[in-house]
Order: structure tokens, then C-alpha cells, then sequence
């Protein structure tokens, strides 16, 4: 049980910070957003370019190391992250801003379209063969993990990922709860009308939403290609827990989006253990029927 609890939670990891901007475009956005799980996708592949671009400005092969990441793939990070800022920019102007009037129904039926467009693109770009990041570094990873108590197995790369991803979290938070364009993006996420008569300028917001969600997507689109692998399905593969993550911790609740990744996971890690790999979806979806039927808004459902 220590091990699906630890497995559970490396996956809850990765699903809650997706679920974050997820949470934020549902909140703030009014509308449930299916191309966010192809940002995942982009993300992950664009750092697979960077680092690539990396490895070649420093040649030669690395030894045998524990770690699949380095500086590397931290400078490969962020220009993921700020390429996704961009592309989700350029696609709110060229589609999301020009349907926003025509209500949430629309919204939704072209984020179907935006998810097919990317993620056939990615399929044309890079193929359909899985790749790893440790092929650019040229870095063979240690295979034998490390060994903790209890006879758990966690190896360097997942506790990487557990690291990093409760640091992103709180920092998104204290910016949410601190910053005055987080308290604005509060405001208008309970408020649209009374944040603008506020003097809140809307457009700010919205582009801030969608930088946040596409930087938090691209980390979370790393961090499961460095823990399994990269395919061009990736984003198709995470939406449904995505979804599932919010809607169990509450709409617009970062605590709850994290809460929910985490349930998910472990739900996951739990069904693969007893019933087999291909019904971690249905677990995941199980506990989420099993929870809302006790609590309809979700745990963490913010109040207005």
C-alpha cells in the first residue's frame, strides 16, 4: 500500500497541476476548455526540441546517472512555458475572443476543434513513436530506483516531480492570495460585472489566465514525459483526469484542484494494482461519481 500511495501521488502530482488551469479557465473563462490537455502535450514536446537544441550546443554523451534532468532540462522548461503562453495567445485571439459572445456552448465545441487541430499538428511534427528526454540528453539513467523504508521504491526523478510540483503549487497560490493581479483574477473569477465596475480591466485577467494555465499545463506536460514518456496522445490521455480533478475539488479552488489530482492519482495507482492498467481511467471516474453524490459542488467549492 506505500507503494500505490507513493506511485499514486507522483501521478496526483502531475493531474493537479494540470487541474489548476484548468480550474482557473472554468472560473474565470466561463467555459470547460478540451484543448487545455493538448497544452500538456505542447509543453512536453517543445522542451523535447529545446533540449535537443541543447544537447547539440554541448556534444558528447554523459555517463550513467540517477537523474533523467538537469539545468538543461530547467532552461528547456521555461521555453516551453513561455512558447505555450504564446501559442495559447495567438489561439484565444484567432478563436476563443472572437466566439466569447456567442456563450459557453460555443466555447466548448471549438475548444473540440482547437484539441483535434493541435494535437494532429503534433502528430505531424514529431511522429507517433514514443521518446523520452534522457535519448537528447544522451544521459543512460540508472534503472534500479532508490530504496526507502518500508521496502518502497521511489527514484530520484519522481521525487523531483513531487518537489517541484508542491513548490509551484504554493507559489501559485501565495500569487492568487498576495498580488493584486491575483486578487483581480478572484474578483472577476466570483464577479465579472462588479470586478469591472471596479475599475478591473477584463482583457488583463483573461490573458493572465491564460498564461498561468498554459505555464502550469507546460510544466505538468514535463513532468509526466519525464516520468513515463512522450506521446502525441499525452494531453488526450490526462484530460479526463484533468477534468475529473476539478470537478471532484471544486470549481475555481486551487486547494481543491490539487486535492482532487491527488485523489485521482491515488485512485489510479490503486487500479492499476488491483483490477489492471486499462481501468485507471473508470477508477478515477468512480471515485469521482462516489464523492459528488455525497458532495454535488465538489470539496473545496468557492462561495460567493
Amino acid at each position: 500500500m506505500l507503494q500505490v500511495l507513493t506511485d499514486g501521488l507522483v501521478i496526483g502530482s502531475v493531474v493537479s497541476l494540470g487541474a489548476i488551469g484548468l480550474s482557473l479557465c472554468f472560473s474565470i473563462l466561463r467555459f470547460a476548455n478540451f484543448a487545455h490537455g493538448e497544452l500538456l502535450a505542447w509543453g512536453a514536446y517543445v522542451a523535447l526540441s529545446a533540449l535537443a537544441v541543447f544537447a547539440a550546443l554541448a556534444g558528447g554523451a554523459q555517463p550513467i546517472a540517477p537523474f533523467s534532468f538537469g539545468w538543461p532540462l530547467m532552461a528547456a522548461l521555461a521555453v516551453a512555458a513561455l512558447a505555450v503562453s504564446l501559442l495559447v495567445l495567438a489561439l484565444d485571439g484567432a478563436l476563443f475572443r472572437r466566439l466569447r459572445k456567442q456563450g459557453a456552448i460555443t466555447l466548448v465545441i471549438a475548444s473540440f476543434g482547437a484539441a483535434l487541430a493541435l494535437r494532429n499538428l503534433l502528430l505531424f511534427l514529431y511522429g507517433g513513436v514514443p521518446q523520452y528526454y534522457s535519448q537528447e540528453l544522451q544521459i543512460a539513467v540508472a534503472l534500479v530506483p532508490r530504496s526507502t523504508w518500508g521496502g518502497m521504491r521511489i527514484t530520484p526523478d519522481q521525487m523531483f516531480v513531487l518537489g517541484l510540483a508542491a513548490v509551484t503549487v504554493v507559489g501559485v497560490h501565495l500569487f492568487l492570495s498576495r498580488s493584486t493581479l491575483g486578487r483581480a483574477m478572484r474578483a472577476t473569477s466570483m464577479n465579472p460585472q462588479l470586478a469591472r465596475v471596479t475599475g478591473i480591466d477584463p482583457e488583463r485577467v483573461l490573458r493572465a489566465t491564460w498564461v498561468i494555465g498554459a505555464v502550469l499545463a507546460t510544466i505538468a506536460g514535463v513532468f509526466a514525459g519525464l516520468t513515463v514518456q512522450l506521446r502525441p496522445t499525452l494531453g488526450l490521455d490526462l484530460l479526463l483526469p484533468l477534468f475529473a480533478a476539478v470537478i471532484l475539488g471544486g470549481i475555481g479552488s486551487v486547494w481543491g484542484a490539487v486535492l482532487g489530482g491527488l485523489i485521482v492519482g491515488v485512485a489510479e495507482s490503486m487500479a492499476v494494482q488491483v483490477v489492471g492498467a486499462e481501468y485507471r481511467a473508470a477508477a478515477a471516474l468512480a471515485v469521482l461519481i462516489a464523492i459528488l453524490l455525497v458532495r454535488p459542488t465538489g470539496l473545496f467549492a468557492e462561495k460567493t
